[in-house]
């Protein structure tokens, strides 16, 4: 299996969307990629199948394929589990499909069984930057700098004052954002790092029972209202479980995530066979 990039074509080949269990059924009104979409069909091998259509030439991320990629998969997790492909992951035919879902079968029924039933939550802390007033209150270090700036204008001091201020929302964002991974961690099975965004604190995903979303997301956002000054917290979800479908990923409840990517902002899980 190949990951397609923008504007490259390489024959038609299968595109594919998730690996589910052998006997999911299609969602009856949802088409695949390309223009016009694309009839879905599954390529099944013993207990696992893929989610497949033919493979548009050029394949590119345009907004409608992306939202036709996430709608998908979205419609897959109400008929049961379902391990997500990110954007773009093409395999050249039937066969070789079928031959990278046998090779993997193992790893992919055990994820299964691990997201079954579960829904992905995304957290992530980002600085408030709404809340500068309560920011001077709190912080005598930038108070100080902005009295020195009003004294004695200049450059060097709206420098001094600028870092200061910056250093101190992240830090709030960073110490909010760690209460609300400790509070929020015993609601999930198991919770996942993502990697590093621009201006984001802390970035975090959650596995959680379907039946708890609603609660998990609830208990958030008061979590969100009661320390807006510290924090602006965004909460994605329930989302398909991109963070918790490779091996010796958020196992337990320590932390251990995933169009093109996922809700914690990188690629989803690698393709069928870890082409």
């Amino acid at each position: 299996m190949r990951a397609e990039g923008p504007g490259t074509a390489e024959g038609p080949g299968l595109y594919v969307y998730a690996v589910v269990r052998a006997g999911t059924p299609l969602p009856r009104k949802s088409g695949g990629v390309g223009s016009p979409p694309a009839p879905l069909r599954t390529v099944g091998a013993g207990p696992v199948a893929a989610v497949a259509s033919a493979a548009p030439v050029p394949l590119r991320p345009r907004r409608r394929d992306l939202l036709a990629h996430q709608d998908l998969l979205t419609q897959l997790a109400v008929s049961g589990p379902v391990l997500p492909m990110r954007f773009g992951m093409v395999a050249p035919d039937e066969d070789a499909l079928r031959a990278q879902l046998a090779a993997a079968e193992a790893g992919h029924l055990a994820a299964l069984d691990r997201v079954a039933g579960h829904v992905e939550m995304n957290v992530k802390a980002l600085p408030a930057h709404d809340s500068l007033a309560a920011l001077v209150a709190g912080e005598a270090t930038v108070r100080r700098l902005r009295e020195a700036a009003r004294r004695r204008p200049g450059y060097e001091a709206d420098v001094r004052l600028g870092e200061a201020v910056a250093s101190a929302l992240a830090r709030r964002a960073g110490e909010a954002g760690r209460r609300a991974l400790r509070d929020l961690a015993p609601m999930a099975r198991a919770t996942a790092g993502g990697p590093e965004v621009p201006g984001c604190a802390l970035n975090v995903s959650f596995l959680v029972a379907q039946a708890d979303s609603d609660r998990f997301r609830a208990t958030a956002e008061r979590f969100a209202a009661a320390h807006r000054d510290h924090v602006d917290l965004r909460i994605a979800g329930p989302l398909p479980c991109y963070s918790f479908v490779g091996t010796g990923t958020g196992t337990g409840t320590g932390t251990g995530t995933g169009t093109g990517a996922g809700p914690g902002g990188r690629s989803a899980p690698a393709p069928v066979g870890g082409g």
